[in-house]
């Protein structure tokens, strides 16, 4: 078949659906080979696309049996043909082949029209929601600002770039998230799945990374590496305590994360609806490490030192026991997970009773 109106309806159809011809051509060819084995009741058919004569061809395959035999071990994708019916619809046709029967669109009947039409649909429907997943794939573990639409009971339905919609259940959300329509919040792309229906994105607030990720929006040495995030733990929705090395010692690590009169810091303290950043020095110093982790709560001294089960002890005055361990045991916790070291602390007074040196 020639037409040149066919090869510029590709043209429209893949720029309607925002697509590329390549893209569009594989949806029709699969179209087409639908249609063509309805059609001829085959197997296996082929379609040619000859863009520049305009020209599209579509061929039935037969394999051709040497005459008399029928051996079962053949290629089973084919449907069979004797000799004798090859030579039938190709004089030349020779026992062995794979024989080719040209076929036009026009002898499509209303059936094979419409498996045309439905396969056509199917795969060019699939092609766009593979586009979209490969899109969304790019964003899984970014951090990205999404639109409020609605709240549900247990979820949040919220807007994520243009048409792409998706949940934020409410225990990926902060205690202290008071979210309305329309307000646009920052969240972190934990997974992106394919699902029958299309792609599924799956966000969180409470992921420790989008701490990270906010600190690398709003510090730019962290951005360009300057200054290292090496250690982050976090109690979602209360404090975060974050560990930082500079990679310049002309660059003060807490003074350039906090950022003049603390508007950094409160920047990203603001976007987690008031949750508390607590920041501290790294050091390859292993008790440095460990006393510097434990702030804002003074640290005397630190002591019986384990790197190979990672392990100390932290003496701290007695008026700061409380604090070192903090509320519920929190500020110990959290040193313990963004330093990697198991942390027991003992008071001044307790160390001195247990006659702990140090």
């Amino acid at each position: 078949m020639i037409s040149k109106a066919f090869f510029q309806n590709i043209e429209e159809v893949a720029e309607d659906n925002d697509l590329n011809k390549e893209q569009v051509f594989h949806a029709f060819e699969q179209g087409l080979i639908a249609a063509c084995k309805k059609q001829l009741g085959v197997q296996t058919c082929r379609v040619e696309f000859k863009e520049e004569k305009h020209e599209l061809l579509i061929y039935g395959q037969y394999y051709v049996l040497p005459e008399g035999e029928l051996n079962l071990e053949l290629d089973k994708k084919y449907t069979f043909l004797k000799l004798e019916d090859a030579k039938a619809l190709k004089k030349s046709a020779k026992a062995g082949e794979v024989l080719e029967v040209k076929i036009e669109p026009s002898e499509f009947s209303y059936n094979a029209s419409r498996d045309l039409k439905h396969r056509f649909n199917e795969v060019l429907n699939q092609i766009k929601k593979e586009n979209i997943y490969q899109g969304l794939k790019d964003l899984q573990y970014e951090m990205v600002t999404a639109r409020v639409l609605e709240e549900e009971k247990d979820f949040y339905r919220i807007e994520i770039n243009k048409d792409v919609i998706t949940m934020l259940p409410k225990k990926e959300a902060l205690p202290t998230d008071k979210f309305h329509v329309g307000d646009r919040i920052k969240v972190y792309v934990t997974d992106v799945e394919m699902k029958t229906k299309g792609p599924k994105i799956y966000v969180s607030r409470t992921h420790v990374a989008l701490v990270t990720r906010l600190l690398e929006e709003y510090v730019p040495e962290i951005k360009d590496g300057t200054i290292e995030v090496l250690g982050i733990a976090r109690d979602p929705g209360d404090r975060s305590k974050v560990g930082l090395k500079s990679n310049n010692e002309n660059v003060d690590v807490i003074g350039a994360t906090v950022g003049e009169g603390g508007v950094r810091i409160k920047e990203i303290s603001k976007f987690l609806s008031g949750e508390k950043i607590d920041l501290f020095r790294w050091s390859d110093n292993e008790q440095e490490l460990i006393g510097n982790s434990l702030q804002p709560a003074p640290v005397v001294a630190v002591t019986r030192v384990n790197p190979k089960e990672k392990s100390a002890l932290a003496i701290v005055p007695d008026a700061q026991l409380s604090l070192a361990i903090g509320k519920l045991g929190q500020n110990v916790k959290l040193a313990v997970q963004a330093s990697g070291w198991s942390i027991d602390i003992k008071s001044e007074t307790t160390a001195a009773e247990e006659g702990i040196i140090y």
